[in-house]
């Protein structure tokens, strides 16, 4: 494949299947996705990104015609490397199953240990898991496997993880309907439903208020932590405080942060038990890229911020 192709954007007329990307630089995303490691053309990852988007309307309520632009913002702010990866699999790619084994044999090892409280318990989880995720079985000449549920909008290993956790709570519903089942069966019955469209705006109007209130130093620090993962020792030596300092101002700041998104949600009509159930909800059912909004024109990144405090 040639670099012109790497680089293009679909024309305004393509008549194609991935007609509404026309114009979105389709052959950046699929470069920056790291896609052809994993086995998947361009215009394969394309129909990807188009069946996510379309989805939940790129982000926009139903109804609404989303722009190129919004377009692109809305597919930018995906987990791209890891929606390659996981459709890839999917499709049954051998370099994308090298990739995802070498990646997350162990930590679903781990995790599927943990559920079952046995090695040979957890091992036999895990391959099952792997075994459906390879989608042996068929659909209207379809391979089907749960990996083309992942949207790319969180964690792929959260996503994993979670279906780690379903598998084995199904597993013990079919062993006995008689036994008492553990405290992650209950977890999942008591999950509460899906909010509402209105409850989602809600969320997202109150987060983007709430968090563009935040001081520049404060952003830094939810920046650092909650988004680059960094850890309480390099955060505090770019501040020059202590590390105690750093976990107390963090604790400090997500519990205000907290109050004050219950405390907009009822002030925007929502009454107090029904706000506290809206902040149960799976961060990514809510449509704001926090890095854009947590990261504004007055906060540094950790990496400017280190280089800044380092001369």
């Amino acid at each position: 494949m040639g670099f012109g192709k790497l680089t293009a954007v679909l024309p305004e007329s393509a008549g194609d299947s991935t007609a509404p990307l026309a114009g979105v630089p389709l052959g950046e995303f699929w470069k920056s996705a790291k896609a052809e490691d994993a086995g998947l053309t361009v215009d394969e990852f394309a129909a990807t990104l188009l069946k996510v988007g379309t989805k939940s309307n790129f982000g926009l309520p139903p109804g609404t015609t989303p722009s190129r632009n919004q377009i692109t913002y809305f597919l930018s702010g995906l987990q791209l490397e890891d929606l390659a990866l996981a459709h890839a699999c999917a499709l049954g790619r051998d370099e994308a199953w090298r990739i995802f084994l070498a990646k997350y044999r162990e930590p679903l090892l781990q995790a599927a240990t943990a559920l079952t409280r046995s090695a040979s318990g957890g091992q036999e989880l895990a391959d099952g898991l792997y075994s459906s995720m390879f989608g042996l079985s068929e659909r209207d000449g379809e391979r089907q496997s749960p990996l083309t549920y992942y949207s790319g909008r969180g964690s792929f290993l959260g996503f994993l993880r979670a279906t780690l956790a379903q598998r084995h709570v199904d597993a013990l519903r079919r062993s006995s309907r008689e036994t008492e089942l553990p405290a992650v069966e209950l977890a999942a019955a008591n999950t509460p439903p899906d909010p509402s469209p209105v409850t989602l705006r809600q969320l997202q109007e109150c987060l983007k208020c709430v968090l563009q209130s935040v001081t520049p130093e404060d952003r830094f620090l939810l920046v650092s932590w909650f988004l680059d993962q960094r850890t309480l020792l390099e955060i505090s030596r770019v501040l020059q405080v202590h590390e105690a300092t750093v976990s107390r101002r963090i604790t400090r700041l997500t519990g205000q942060l907290r109050q004050e998104m219950l405390a907009c949600m009822v002030g925007s009509g929502m009454s107090p038990a029904a706000a506290k159930d809206a902040m149960g909800t799976d961060p990514r059912d809510i449509e704001i890229n926090l890095r854009t909004v947590l990261q504004g024109s007055q906060t540094a990144t950790f990496q400017e911020r280190s280089r800044t405090d380092s001369q």
